[in-house]
C-alpha cells in the first residue's frame, strides 16, 4: 500500500511512518499542505492521513483542493478534533474517515485497509483475477491454489498491476511505486516483469502481464 502522511507533528509523522513501514507500507511524508497536495498530485497513492492543524493551510482546504484536481485517493482524517460539527466538515470537503487522537494502531491501520479495498472495489481482504488470488493481509499469492514465491519488491509489482488491471501503467509510475522519493533504475522494472512473468508460466498459467509498446505495462484480467 502506498501511504501519504501529510501531520506536522514530527514525532507522530515517524511513528506513522516506522509502523506502516514495518507492516510492508510504502510512506511518503509531508509536514504542510502545499507538500502534501504536490504529494498527493505527483506521485502514485493508495491513500492519505491528513491532519487538520497544517501549518500553512487547514487540513478542511488541502482536502478540498485534492478533491477539486479529480484525484479520488481515499483521505483519513486523523486529528484531536473531536466535536462531531468537525468530523460532518472534514466528511463534507471529501474525507472518507475520521480518526480522533490518541488512537490505537490497530484501529488506525484496519481502517486504512478498509478504505484502500472500498475504494478498489474489494470488500475482502483479498483480490482475485481469474485464477490468481492476493491475500492483501499476509501479502501472498496463489496461482489456482499454488503459492507463488515472490520477493517483497516482486509482490508490491504485481499488487499494483492487478489492483489497476486493464489500465496501461507507465515504467515511472511503477519506479515510484516502488522506490518511493528515491531513485530506481529504470530496467530493474524490465527484470522484475521478465521473473514474474517466468514464475507465473511455472505455475503453468498464461502470462496475464503485457508490454504495451512506449507506454508501459498491462494486467489484462479484470480483478474482482
Amino acid at each position: 500500500m502506498q501511504v501519504l502522511i501529510i501531520e506536522d507533528d514530527s514525532i507522530l509523522s515517524h511513528h506513522l511512518n516506522t509502523e506502516l513501514s514495518e507492516l510492508g507500507h510504502h510512506v511518503r511524508c509531508a509536514s504542510t499542505a502545499s507538500e502534501g497536495l504536490y504529494y498527493a498530485d505527483q506521485y502514485p497513492n493508495d491513500i492519505a492521513i491528513v491532519d487538520l492543524g497544517l501549518p500553512d493551510q487547514d487540513g478542511i482546504s488541502l482536502i478540498r483542493d485534492i478533491r477539486a484536481k479529480g484525484l479520488r485517493l481515499p483521505i483519513l482524517v486523523l486529528t484531536a478534533r473531536a466535536n462531531w460539527q468537525d468530523k460532518v466538515t472534514g466528511l463534507d470537503a471529501g474525507a472518507d474517515d475520521y480518526l480522533v487522537k490518541p488512537f490505537q494502531k490497530p484501529e488506525l491501520v484496519a481502517r486504512l485497509n478498509a478504505l484502500v479495498r472500498r475504494s478498489a472495489g474489494f470488500v475482502k481482504p483479498t483480490i482475485t483475477a481469474g485464477d490468481i488470488e492476493l491475500d492483501l493481509l499476509a501479502k501472498s499469492v496463489t496461482v489456482n491454489g499454488q503459492a507463488l514465491e515472490l520477493t517483497a519488491f516482486e509482490y508490491d509489482l504485481f499488487e499494483y498491476l492487478i489492483r489497476h488491471s486493464r489500465e496501461v501503467i507507465s515504467k515511472q509510475r511503477l519506479l515510484d511505486v516502488l522506490y518511493h522519493d528515491q531513485d530506481g533504475d529504470p530496467n530493474t522494472i524490465e527484470v522484475m516483469i521478465s521473473r514474474l512473468r517466468k514464475k507465473l508460466i511455472q505455475t503453468g498459467h498464461d502470462n496475464p502481464i503485457s508490454t504495451v509498446r512506449g507506454q508501459g505495462y498491462l494486467f489484462e484480467i479484470q480483478a474482482e
